[in-house]
């Protein structure tokens, strides 16, 4: 007996050494389309566009903390921060060959944090907070209208024009809400300045839902080349920026938030070849 237990030890050490030791995670497979064009399964996620997206989702949460420990002013920036990190992920990913649908997802998961529960919880712990169930409420309203804005991107993003956003993409309402929590972060928050920080939250939560139409700059191609005086514009922009980030940045928020609603009464009251609006013609049509 000893004898056949010492012949069967090598066996099974064998077989134990040529099992592969795997980590308790779940590894990540995914169907892509190869140069070929023919559909290969890849393992694994791609690094550098899911680092970046780390780093917004970061951000977002850290903005969180912040604001709930009264720090308004890094909590206003954090957004922002992760603003830039989101803008970015895309553009490597695209630039570097390595989109993936996993990506997507994330990116998108990141941008609920980071541009819809971040400023809610940072805008209720300024200002909000004041005005009780209201306040909440309000901020909630803000987080909800970003899930659903996110949502209908992602199940419209293959047949809308890539040109526009249907209704105010989501880093600008957050960009909104942070530039007025940073202009008046040093501000004592009484009952006036909570209505117009509700009023303006849920403005912001609205308009994402909106069917106004936002230009979304993705057709801007930043390798060709520009007129000269466009350059000084772009030194104007950072100058009057380093000079009061708060104000500037909130005020280029308002003026692109604006453009939707003002482009969509242009659009339907400008007079026609025929003299008429679109209003006028759509009168017209119901009198019939």
């Amino acid at each position: 007996m000893s004898v056949q237990r010492d012949k069967e030890k090598p066996a099974d050490s064998a077989a134990g050494s040529s099992e592969e030791i795997r980590l308790p995670v779940d590894e990540h497979i995914e169907e892509e389309v190869s140069a070929s064009g023919k559909r290969v399964r890849a393992r694994g996620v791609y690094l550098l566009p899911n680092l970046i997206t780390t780093g917004a989702l970061f951000s977002g949460f850290y903005a969180i903390v912040a604001g709930m420990n009264s720090h308004f002013e890094a909590a206003a920036i954090a957004i922002f921060v992760a603003m830039v990190l989101d803008g970015l992920d895309g553009r490597v990913a695209r630039l570097t060959d390595t989109q993936s649908a996993f990506g997507v997802q994330y990116d998108s998961l990141s941008d609920m944090v980071s541009f819809g529960l971040a400023p809610a919880l940072v805008a209720f712990s300024w200002a909000l907070k004041t005005l009780g169930k209201f306040g909440w409420a309000i901020a909630f309203l803000y987080a909800a209208c970003a899930a659903l804005r996110l949502a209908r991107f992602n199940t419209q993003v293959g047949t809308v024009d890539k040109g526009v956003f249907i209704g105010l993409a989501s880093p600008t309402a957050a960009a909104i809400v942070a530039s007025m929590v940073w202009a008046g972060h040093e501000v004592e928050v009484g009952p006036i300045l909570a209505v117009i920080a509700a009023l303006v939250t849920a403005a912001a939560g609205l308009l994402m839902v909106s069917n106004f139409r936002y230009t979304s700059f993705k057709r801007l191609d930043f390798k060709g080349r520009v007129p000269f005086v466009m350059m000084l514009a772009v030194i104007l922009v950072f100058s009057l920026v380093t000079i009061d980030p708060a104000g500037v940045l909130l005020t280029l928020a308002v003026l692109y938030t604006l453009s939707g609603p003002l482009l969509w009464l242009w659009g339907r009251f400008r007079p026609t070849a025929g003299g008429a609006t679109k209003s006028d013609r759509a009168n017209a049509k119901d009198r019939q």
